[in-house]
């Protein structure tokens, strides 16, 4: 009897190939098995009309707001952009250190930007981190630290921001 459709997809092949060593089987080369991928392998992307569930990469607030504050600092971004990310003397401290741009590196061109290297934070209850940052400015590693406090409506928001020596 022959091999109907149903039963040659179960092989995870057309119906009546018979070598798999050839394209359009499952088999790759050098591999022992049959339908066994090589170490290393890319794994294929679903079809783009696919319905697979990719769930975004969620960054911890600390990360996000050293990035923010290292925009800002730089002058990539203006100062009232963290305005609703502040509160308390945190926005004061930005309005008197942004216009220096203390983290761009001097003399160096538009193109560089200064680099966050590594950033850790230490919650000292389940409402506030103390947060670090290093940031490479050109041959320079410069130190940053926050405070972050997560308010009523649950949304974090930055309470101070010191910069070390320069």
């Amino acid at each position: 009897m022959p091999e109907t459709g149903r039963v040659a997809r179960a092989a995870g092949r057309p119906g009546g190939r018979r070598d798999l060593r050839r394209p359009g089987g499952s088999a790759r080369p050098g591999s022992s098995r049959p339908g066994e991928a090589r170490p290393g392998a890319v794994r294929p992307r679903p079809p783009a009309g696919s319905t697979v569930a990719v769930r975004p990469r969620v960054l911890p607030p600390h990360v996000v707001f050293a990035e923010r504050l290292l925009a800002v600092l730089t002058g990539e971004r203006p100062v009232h952009w963290m305005l609703g990310h502040t509160i308390g003397e945190a926005y004061e401290q930005l309005i008197r250190l942004a216009p220096a741009n203390p983290l761009r590196p001097a003399g160096t061109t538009r193109g560089s930007r200064p680099v966050l290297r590594r950033c850790g934070g230490a919650p000292l209850s389940e409402s506030v981190v103390e947060a670090f940052a290093t940031v490479t400015t050109g041959a320079r590693v410069r130190a940053m630290a926050f405070r972050l406090e997560r308010g009523q409506d649950r949304r974090w928001r930055c309470a101070a921001v010191d910069l070390g020596p320069a």
